[in-house]
């Protein structure tokens, strides 16, 4: 008898915890889902025109670029402070040593 290993609906963790943020927002009562589907609906139908691959590997790409425009859309963030953030992250990444945690302030 073979078996089948359970579908996987996020691939990376990080999909798992922008799906949750993005979540816990809306349900917190800081937008409506309805808009955010909206708003993400429009996202990937412009990244299926721009050519964007079909098999779904860039879905979470598009649903993090499109969730940071509407928090910015929607005043929810700040998008210099936003930007600022993504590169100290960035640079805390690069300086890191392979397989020790990531942190914030980690850069040299």
């Amino acid at each position: 008898m073979q078996t089948t290993e359970p579908e996987q609906p996020f691939v990376e963790p990080w999909h798992a915890e922008l799906f949750a943020v993005t979540h816990s927002l809306a349900k917190a009562g800081h937008f409506e889902w309805s808009n955010w589907s909206a708003h993400f609906s429009a996202a990937l139908k412009a990244a299926d025109l721009a050519g964007a691959p079909k098999d779904g590997s860039t879905y979470y790409d598009i649903w993090l670029a499109a969730f940071e425009d509407y928090l910015i859309l929607n005043d929810l963030a700040d998008g210099t402070a936003l930007q600022e953030l993504k590169q100290a992250w960035t640079g805390a990444y690069l300086a890191t040593p392979h397989g020790a945690p990531v942190v914030l302030g980690n850069q040299s």
